[in-house]
């Protein structure tokens, strides 16, 4: 379904009972909402969940903003690295104020909210902006600062040039799988190839918007201090083997917030493999349910 917010448009996949507490996911860079794999979603569904994913701004079936203009990323990333300032066609808030629009087309008040990679730093925002809309916030590979030092291969294959057909469209994908995967899980290379074709079946990247969403998080101020000041029930989950946002930036992100609990799983990269889903989607669970209204309730009568 179509979700409008303002003069945005925004692809939306509403799952499961729509009375069960909603729990929205917000992907990261260059990614559509299938990067939420249907059947981890499918376990979050049968813990209880409404859940809800979308694609982004400038991914998927979303809205592209061609009409912004491309931003020249590397120059944006020494100028961070420098300190200076940076300017960008929109920035995570804006990305924050989409993932709240998404809440109210769908006519939801308060909800989980998981975001990873990017889609991590989308929820922190809207956990500091918005903190009466969110139940938890769940951090995934995330960090609260646009620069994490990744390792290079991995940085590079993100910033390679757009792919000119199917074929290489398919192949960057699996490059970008094989770049940012950990040791632990295994690799089911025709299991990726199938997910790969079907990303570039599904939609194809929106012209300049991977290098649009990347500035986004170069020219947006570090979360440190909103986070500090943070009073949304929080979880931070992390690979120890993540080449692309380092664990020390899911370590930040738990230390920032009041009462933030970290959970850090063995080997794990910046990925979703199979083998941690079920991990994962325990560790979302209890969070969520822990902070639930039905346990906030209970806790305010006690």
């Amino acid at each position: 379904m179509q979700v409008h917010v303002g003069e945005l448009s925004f692809e939306v996949e509403d799952l499961g009972d729509p009375s069960a507490p909603p729990l929205l996911l917000i992907m990261g860079l260059a990614t559509q909402l299938i990067h939420w794999p249907d059947a981890f979603c499918q376990l979050l569904v049968e813990r209880g969940f409404r859940v809800i994913r979308f694609d982004n701004r400038d991914a998927g079936l979303s809205s592209g903003l061609v009409h912004r203009g491309f931003p020249r990323v590397k120059r944006l990333i020494g100028r961070a690295l420098l300190g200076l300032p940076r300017q960008a066609p929109y920035r995570i808030a804006d990305m924050a104020r989409d993932a709240i629009g998404v809440l109210d087309g769908l006519g939801i008040e308060r909800a989980h909210v998981l975001g990873a990679s990017m889609g991590g730093m989308i929820a922190q925002r809207v956990a500091i902006d918005f903190p009466e809309r969110v139940l938890s916030l769940t951090s995934l590979f995330s960090s609260p600062r646009a620069i994490n030092f990744s390792k290079p291969r991995a940085l590079k294959v993100l910033l390679a040039p757009p792919p000119r057909d199917r074929v290489s469209g398919i192949q960057r994908t699996m490059e970008v799988f094989e770049a940012l995967r950990g040791p632990r899980f295994e690799f089911d290379r025709e299991l990726h190839l199938e997910f790969a074709a079907q990303i570039y079946d599904r939609a194809q990247p929106i012209q300049g918007g991977a290098a649009r969403q990347l500035a986004a998080i170069m020219a947006s101020p570090r979360r440190d201090a909103g986070l500090r000041q943070l009073r949304v029930p929080t979880l931070v989950l992390h690979g120890t083997a993540d080449p692309l946002v380092p664990v020390r930036g899911g370590r930040l992100t738990a230390a920032l917030v009041p009462g933030a609990r970290l959970h850090l799983i063995e080997g794990m990269g910046h990925h979703l493999p199979p083998g941690a889903w079920e991990e994962l989607a325990q560790e979302i669970t209890s969070h969520a349910r822990a902070h639930s209204p039905r346990a906030l309730a209970r806790e305010g009568t006690a």
